[in-house]
């Protein structure tokens, strides 16, 4: 595997994304997580801390299709698919596509849009494909949906359901700036916006290339074992009403995969799984009722479950690293 070549395209989008957005090393990486697994990112946080900012900076540095939807509680389905309307010139009825057939889709404040409308994504995001009115439309590649929503806002909003949620691959939580990276951003945003001056940094062909190539890192047969037994933790845990799928174990393992490529290793290790355990995993579960309302619970309850599945045993994983 050309781990050099993913490394230097990961490398690439995370400069030209720094150009705009102060910090935030963790929540890029975890961006390009979801860019090079061919996996869509839930971008949520409380208003004003950037994340339209950073998915369109994102996106700018794709040279890539990208629109913008803006989820609001009129919108329909249509509005995102596309449809056929009728051309009176031409007699016959012709297909007009939606947003959604971009290569970068920003589904901006996802949960203000009714549950008909969200479902609208489902069959995109998992199948890259659309039907619209019977006839299957093929997405092109790479299609990622980066959506943004507040969690602190109830009011005209629809949470988005579990099997919508399980369609992310990634949450990223932003958080405020430090008090430094605060003057930083008044310093580089107070004359004009760098978005502005952005130029792509990679193009699609660099995209796909770099999406078939991560699943060939080595994953060690204990490391699977471990990604597992974290797993079973939630579906067995008292306080765990619905635990992880196995598309979120799978997730998982593509998360980890490419993590690993950016960590500059060419084998996964167990600190990589524990790094992608709360973004990859953390909004699949849910809790009981009486646990559901408390803030972070979930983020508290997988640091019990990491600290309660053992660890595979260095040695052996070396073993098995050096005779592959």
């Amino acid at each position: 595997m050309n781990l050099n070549y993913i490394q230097g395209i990961a490398s690439k989008v995370k400069e030209n994304i720094q150009k705009v957005v102060i910090g935030k090393e963790e929540q890029i990486d975890q961006l390009l997580v979801a860019l090079i697994s061919s996996g869509h990112v839930l971008l949520e946080d409380v208003p004003g801390t950037g994340k339209t900012l950073l998915a369109k900076t994102m996106a700018k540095s794709l040279d890539c299709s990208f629109k913008r939807i803006q989820f609001t509680p009129d919108l329909l389905p249509t509005d995102v698919t596309g449809i056929n309307f009728y051309n009176q010139k031409k007699g016959e009825f012709e297909f007009r596509s939606g947003p959604i057939f971009s290569n970068i889709v920003l589904a901006d404040e996802i949960n203000r849009a009714t549950p008909r409308t969200q479902s609208s994504l489902l069959e995109c995001m998992e199948e890259r494909q659309a039907t619209i009115d019977g006839e299957t439309h093929v997405l092109d590649r790479p299609f990622m949906v980066i959506a943004t929503q507040n969690p602190v806002e109830n009011q005209g909003t629809f949470p988005l359901p579990e099997a919508q949620l399980d369609r992310f691959l990634i949450k990223v939580k932003l958080g405020y700036p430090s008090k430094q990276e605060g003057i930083n951003i008044l310093k580089r945003f107070k004359e004009n916006n760098p978005l502005e001056k952005m130029n792509p940094v990679i193009n699609r062909e660099d995209i796909v290339a770099a999406q078939d190539l991560y699943s060939k890192i080595y994953v060690n047969e204990d490391i699977l074992q471990y990604i597992m037994n974290i797993v079973e933790k939630t579906r067995n845990h008292q306080a765990i009403e619905l635990g992880i799928s196995p598309r979120g174990s799978q997730a998982l393992l593509k998360a980890v995969q490419v993590y690993a490529i950016l960590k500059d290793r060419d084998y996964v290790s167990p600190d990589d799984v524990k790094a992608m355990v709360k973004p990859v995993l953390g909004h699949r579960i849910l809790l009981n009722s009486m646990l559901r309302s408390k803030i972070d619970q979930v983020d508290i309850i997988l640091d019990e479950i990491l600290e309660a599945v053992p660890v595979p045993a260095e040695e052996e994983l070396m073993k098995g690293i050096i005779h592959r």
